[in-house]
């Protein structure tokens, strides 16, 4: 849905992502295209608008720049994104319709043209091929709902204040309302009142602590402040919360930008060659015996058997075990990095934390609730000691 994905910080998540990657090569200016330096300003004054919500001001100048740049993928994302957000002000239908189908056209050149931003496909699979617009349901309670849908349409005038009082008025109808305490925090970070806004995020938090984005909004306003071990936090409980979301990983490589820090998994190769491999074999061995019939013994109530959290990490335990029974493979472990790495996960207890972070494929996935629900230090502990480690 639009209004959950876009409205509120996300949009603020879109300009720190296109800052802090590049989403395209630059165009070369073709001869007779207006100076190169002209384009630049303007669209950074359309994004500018965009920033300080006055989308109905950025729109008319993103359109100019698509039309004179068909190929810049970032201006049709941005054009694109424009168009999304405008619609929502639109009261006929039938120009609302087309406003979106229009936006979906401009996001699918972008994505054409190379960008790759987290929130493009997102975008994208919000509007259907012809523009209409899905029933947005944020609550059961009528009276919460439409204070809801009336702070949507206020925060896409760009009229903050008006958004704020429906948001919170919508909270106070449905205080389980997970959407209302989020909005309106992020109405307050637009105002910069931090602590205001921080309230709001931690309510959102409470309503429901395995959803990322309430840490992830806190963690950009904290890392606005300069305050980079508490949004170091923020973003690594947006990552325990909801890991295989790009927007969590994207916001945690944003703030070690910030920090002067590089982030990276401990790389762990099996192989089957060389000294190595007699150890490797325990974990190959371990694969095969889930696959054979283990599964079914550890998991009777699955029909068919899947890649696990279990079958992987006592995979690898496996062969952890297998070196540290042998002095010459401790001292082998020694000069092999990727040995190295899978002892030190093995003592220090984060075996399973990786698996779920690093190596997670669907079956796996699977797992990382359960696991989460009694080890969400461990997961924690992972991050900041073994991802979040190497200075620049």
């Amino acid at each position: 849905m639009f209004a959950r994905i876009l409205a509120r910080g996300a949009i603020v998540a879109i300009f720190c992502l296109a800052s802090a990657f590049p989403l395209v090569a630059q165009e070369k200016q073709p001869s007779g295209q207006e100076p190169a330096g002209i384009y630049e300003t303007e669209k950074q004054r359309a994004l500018e608008l965009l920033r300080a919500n006055r989308t109905a001001e950025a729109l008319p100048v993103l359109e100019k720049l698509a039309l004179a740049r068909p190929n810049d993928g970032e201006t049709q994302f941005f054009f694109g994104f424009a168009k999304l957000l405008n619609a929502r002000t639109i009261a006929d239908p039938a120009t609302r319709q087309r406003e979106r189908a229009q936006a979906r056209a401009a996001l699918l050149k972008a994505k054409q043209l190379g960008v790759d931003n987290p929130l493009l496909d997102q975008l994208i699979a919000t509007i259907p091929p012809d523009g209409s617009e899905p029933v947005v349901k944020f609550s059961d309670n009528k009276e919460a709902d439409a204070a809801m849908h009336e702070g949507e349409t206020a925060f896409a005038k760009g009229d903050i204040d008006a958004a704020l009082a429906a948001y919170e008025r919508a909270f106070k109808l449905d205080p389980k309302l997970y959407e209302a305490a989020l909005f309106a925090g992020d109405m307050h970070y637009r105002k910069k009142e931090w602590d205001k806004a921080a309230d709001w995020f931690a309510r959102a938090i409470a309503i429901d602590p395995d959803r990322e984005t309430a840490y992830r909004y806190w963690g950009d306003a904290l890392l606005l402040q300069n305050r980079l071990d508490e949004a170091r936090d923020k973003f690594i409980e947006a990552i325990v919360a909801q890991p295989y979301t790009r927007m969590t990983w994207a916001a945690l490589i944003t703030w070690a930008d910030k920090a002067k820090v590089e982030l990276g998994h401990p790389r762990i190769e099996p192989v089957n060659s060389g000294e190595v491999a007699k150890y490797w074999k325990a974990y190959a061995d371990t694969r095969q015996t889930w696959a054979q019939g283990q599964f079914i013994k550890e998991f009777p109530n699955e029909k068919a058997y899947r890649h696990s959290l279990r079958e992987e990490a006592a995979a690898l335990r496996a062969t952890a075990e297998a070196v540290l029974k042998d002095p010459a493979g401790v001292k082998l472990a020694s000069a092999d990095p990727s040995l190295a790495n899978l002892l030190e996960l093995h003592r220090a207890g984060l075996l399973e934390p990786y698996v779920l972070l690093a190596r997670a494929d669907e079956g796996i996935a699977q797992d990382y609730a359960a696991y989460r629900r009694a080890n969400r230090e461990k997961l924690r502990r992972y991050i900041r000691e073994q991802v979040i480690r190497l200075s620049k």
